[in-house]
């Protein structure tokens, strides 16, 4: 246990938990990383605490200034919490598409948030370009530009991936994890493939992004849409740029929709959307490679902050999912003859 003077020096450390259900179904050891138990509840409490912390340390943030991002919810939860925890002010600005669960959090850690409509990035009304503008707007105001700024990837460089190999005691064969920014992915994969170059790194793609695509053909094409937040990139940002990956799979929102209950029944799991799209590409990567191998991936926040869409029934049915969730035992047989639909690094 560790005794802290602000919330700051509490983040990071977390815990990992062998899902049992699912390891006993496949014989691989799939653990996943407890990123709930940061002080702002989500992995994004690690990019925001060194973001800020890099930028204060270079002068280009001074306390007493404000801290302006264009977030999904999570890394503006963190941000908020985080510039608190240094005193300084956060402006969230924010899709207003987005779980209110989040919202709430953002305006509940003292920040302000603005909501703007969801709109392609190609649309200057953007949160992201929303942000931008008004970060530049005064000199009192930073940008955080979580996409780009590449303190993101070194927070799971210095932080995340050092604790995984740790905690597995160098024996992890493979690491799955989606990306929003690609920041997690990124420096979690630099490190562990300095110590081990043969450790697998998986990537997870939803439907509605493009990262999949641009991996298998080098071009961002995504169709459909998922009910996941903040998770996905339809352009090559520098985070993601200094990703290692080996292998990535597009998998739909009815297959995190079937995990998420069957985790919940057997392990006593609540997932959010972006963590049980996680765990599916575990369970993808365990039915193809194992059994006996250690897969280790994400919670990346805390379930109840997916209970208006991905535990809400009435929403679920108008997104078409259907409510009779698959067995997991049928989702490893169906995951082991999908093996031509998953895209492998040419090495």
């Amino acid at each position: 246990m560790r005794n802290a003077q602000r919330p700051t020096d509490l983040i990071g450390q977390t815990d990992m938990i062998r899902v049992r259900s699912l390891s006993e179904l496949t014989g691989c050891d799939i653990w996943m990383k407890l990123e709930s138990q940061n002080p702002g509840g989500s992995i994004k409490d690690r990019a925001s605490y060194q973001m800020i912390k890099d930028a204060l340390d270079s002068g280009e943030l001074e306390p007493g200034m404000t801290v302006v991002e264009g977030t999904a919810g999570n890394t503006g939860i963190g941000l908020a919490l985080v510039a608190r925890s240094l005193g300084l002010q956060m402006l969230a600005v924010m899709p207003n598409d987005q779980s209110p669960e989040k919202e709430r959090m953002i305006r509940l850690h003292g920040a302000q948030c603005k909501t703007v409509d969801p709109v392609p990035f190609r649309n200057d009304n953007h949160f992201y370009h929303t942000a931008r503008r008004l970060a530049e707007s005064r000199d009192d105001y930073w940008w955080a530009n979580q996409f780009e700024n590449t303190s993101n990837a070194r927070a799971h460089y210095l932080g995340t991936g050092p604790e995984i190999w740790q905690q597995t005691e160098g024996s992890i064969d493979i690491l799955v994890s989606v990306a929003g920014t690609g920041g997690t992915i990124a420096g979690s994969s630099m490190y562990l493939k300095e110590r081990n170059e043969d450790v697998q790194v998986w990537l997870t793609d939803p439907d509605g992004s493009g990262i999949y695509s641009f991996l298998k053909d080098g071009e961002y094409v995504a169709t459909g849409g998922s009910f996941t937040e903040g998770i996905g990139i339809m352009r090559l940002v520098e985070n993601f740029k200094q990703a290692r990956i080996d292998a990535a799979v597009n998998l739909p929102d009815q297959d995190l929709y079937a995990l998420s209950r069957y985790v919940r029944d057997h392990d006593g799991l609540v997932l959010g959307s972006s963590s049980a799209l996680n765990l599916a590409g575990a369970l993808q990567a365990a039915a193809l490679h194992g059994p006996g191998k250690t897969i280790v991936t994400f919670a990346c926040d805390l379930g109840e902050r997916s209970a208006s869409k991905l535990y809400n029934e009435n929403y679920l049915r108008e997104r078409g999912i259907e409510l009779a969730a698959e067995p997991a035992r049928e989702m490893v047989a169906r995951y082991r003859e999908m093996g031509e639909r998953v895209w492998y690094a040419a090495k």
